[in-house]
């Protein structure tokens, strides 16, 4: 049947204080665990607002480039129809000079301009009263697009600052908490170390590990042809029965650090 010994005092002081660091590694990793998985949420947030953005943008700058067309529409229309207008005023001038003349055929093409000029003028016109009604549509359109867009980008900064401030805060406490946690499991081995004795130790050791009070008798001298053993082992005498060996040596005090302590017994004290 194997020999089976008692767990010292100090070993399971070992593996406690060994379980508490691995607790902490493993709140340590959870917390990373969930920092990764806020700052995926905060990445998913800020894609979500980008889309957004992206989409209201494109719509703005459809608009603007409607009302830029249609703007260039009507200052050509404009323009055309300032020229017609100058190109009736030419005609009836003329009219009025040719008032005396003696050839009628002349005149009669006067007239004849000035009436295609006065059609030309009014097509003209409701030409560019068209253009200019139609640009004031894609104007109040446009001012429209850019009122609810400035609106989404107020609503959206909003929602971002209040996003970001929420997962900052929440992450304080995470961080809080894990601080907490860590300091009462390291206070819980600071407390185990305090309890911590070498010579009780040691001790426990020696008493389940022991194999006897009596050291191993001297190997004797044999002669082949002599079998009569020699009291002596090549002429030594046996030594004597050594007792065990007096107190421990005392260790060395830890070096003036102002992280540890020590007092008499080695014990360590969290100041």
């Amino acid at each position: 049947m194997a020999k089976t010994f008692s767990t010292s005092p100090g070993r399971s002081r070992v593996d406690s204080r060994r379980s508490k660091v691995d607790s902490v590694a493993q709140c340590h990793i959870q917390l990373a665990q969930t920092l990764r998985e806020e700052a995926r949420k905060m990445e998913e947030f800020r894609e979500k607002q980008k889309l957004q953005r992206k989409k209201t943008e494109l719509l703005m700058d459809a608009a603007h480039k409607q009302k830029s067309l249609q703007f260039k529409k009507t200052m050509d229309a404009k323009k055309i129809y300032e020229q017609k207008c100058r190109d009736k005023d030419e005609a009836e001038q003329a009219v009025h000079r040719s008032a005396n003349a003696v050839n009628p055929k002349q005149q009669e093409k006067l007239f004849v301009k000035l009436a295609t000029s006065k059609t030309a003028v009014e097509d003209s016109d409701k030409t560019y009263m068209m253009h200019v009604g139609t640009l004031d549509k894609i104007r109040e359109d446009w001012q429209s697009e850019h009122i609810k867009a400035c609106e989404m980008f107020e609503a959206q900064e909003c929602e971002r600052i209040n996003f970001f401030r929420n997962a900052l805060w929440l992450h304080m406490n995470q961080l809080s908490k894990q601080c907490v946690t860590s300091d009462d499991m390291y206070e819980e081995v600071r407390k185990s170390l305090e309890a911590c004795s070498i010579e009780k130790d040691i001790a426990f050791f020696v008493n389940h590990q022991k194999t006897g009070q009596t050291p191993p008798a001297p190997i004797m001298y044999e002669n082949f042809y002599n079998p009569q053993k020699s009291t002596a082992s090549q002429g030594k005498a046996p030594g004597p029965n050594l007792a065990r060996r007096g107190r421990l040596p005392v260790p060395k005090s830890l070096p003036d650090d102002p992280d540890y302590s020590s007092v008499d017994d080695y014990s360590l004290v969290y100041q």
